[in-house]
């Protein structure tokens, strides 16, 4: 019988991709952050300059001598943000959108926030929420006046109304990216797709940073830079080695009477741990929309019991007024540390559409852990 030769030449793919592999992981061992995209190069434009970041890793602004500013984000959009007369002759690869949009559809409720502290509502016509789901006051507001219209949400928008409306642009959250076919048929339509990629940061204070996103787009960067630092003035405030020796148990229960919590990487614990709190659900993970986790009542019990602090998201689980409805959701509560002792609180809906007030929440959670003659304001004591 004839002896075969080892095919080694098939080994090479898998070869490089070791190799590659080995280089990621080396790469993610020295700690630093993402490799921000290069910007590509457009016909008639010179070389951008970039705008550094403090904080943010899922976006990088990059602005033309003419004016004229991209934004890259991390997963490999390109948008050029332009002044007059629309450009031609662009690579498909980059999106195109008017400085200082007007008649925006907002489909990203995360970035509300960013457009009403900019003072730029009034350039946003049409909404994915309806005027009771928004949590920001000025956006109810304006739709209750009709000024901003309910436009279908994100993955069924009315596309008529749209189009008759002359939108200029439709600002859309992650979500977006399981309807595909929505973005594909605003592009079709002539809107420009922008999407929000904030929730994707690291860390808490880079989700906040996004404003000078819109400010960069919307016209006034200077106005989102000087945003952008009260709310990092609140964390450059907090003493990072500061610990209170509070443990906390942040959950919500569900209509079917499941516990819920978050992981370890989700946004809201980090700020638990950078306020100087130890959140006693220490479930690996990153923040993303898997990083909920349901827990069962014996090991819910068992976490949560002696914990100093509770606070409950009412975001999912709804807003209760008082600890006795808290209880009512699940009588185990009643043997709990600190329900005995009065430290509950409700962490309101609002929280989480107010994203341009990160620093605003963390001081919150430090109030709670340490004290404070000050009321927090996104964070209320149940009685």
């Amino acid at each position: 019988m004839t002896k075969k030769s080892f095919p080694f030449a098939a080994l090479l793919p898998l070869l490089a991709a070791a190799i590659l592999f080995s280089a990621l992981l080396a790469s993610c061992a020295a700690g630093g952050k993402k490799a921000a995209p290069e910007p590509p190069e457009i016909p008639g434009y010179g070389e951008p300059v970039r705008v550094p970041n403090a904080a943010a890793e899922c976006f990088s602004i990059w602005r033309y001598e003419s004016g004229d500013s991209l934004i890259l984000t991390d997963d490999g959009q390109t948008y050029l943000i332009y002044e007059g007369a629309a450009p031609a002759d662009l690579p498909p690869s980059v999106t195109a959108i008017p400085r200082d949009p007007e008649r925006v559809y907002m489909a990203a409720s995360a970035v509300m926030s960013f457009w009403d502290a900019l003072g730029k509502l009034p350039s946003v016509s049409f909404s994915a929420l309806e005027a009771d789901d928004w949590d920001i006051e000025n956006a109810r507001a304006a739709m209750e006046r009709g000024e901003i219209v309910y436009a279908g949400r994100y993955r069924e928008p009315d596309y008529e109304l749209l189009l008759s409306g002359k939108c200029v642009l439709s600002v859309q959250s992650t979500m977006s990216e399981h309807v595909p076919k929505v973005r594909e048929k605003l592009t079709e339509l002539g809107i420009p797709v922008f999407v929000d990629r904030s929730s994707y940061e690291p860390a808490p204070l880079g989700r906040c940073e996004w404003v000078r996103v819109y400010a960069e787009l919307t016209g006034v960067p200077e106005l989102g830079d000087t945003l952008f630092a009260e709310q990092k003035a609140h964390f450059d405030a907090l003493d990072a080695s500061a610990d209170s020796g509070k443990t906390v148990a942040f959950f919500y229960i569900s209509a079917s009477g499941k516990i819920v919590t978050r992981r370890s990487g989700d946004y809201i614990t980090k700020m638990i741990s950078l306020a100087g709190g130890h959140n006693v659900f220490d479930f690996e993970g990153e923040d993303n929309a898997l990083s909920s986790v349901t827990l069962n009542p014996e090991e819910f019990y068992l976490r949560a019991k002696d914990a100093d602090v509770i606070i409950y998201n009412a975001n999912i689980g709804g807003e209760i007024s008082s600890i006795d409805e808290l209880i009512y959701k699940n009588d185990l509560l009643a043997g709990f540390r600190a329900v005995k002792n009065g430290d509950v609180w409700l962490m309101g809906s609002s929280a989480y559409q107010d994203t341009m007030k990160m620093g605003q929440i963390l001081t919150d959670f430090h109030t709670v852990f340490f004290g404070s003659a000050d009321e927090p304001v996104y964070l209320r004591k149940l009685k």
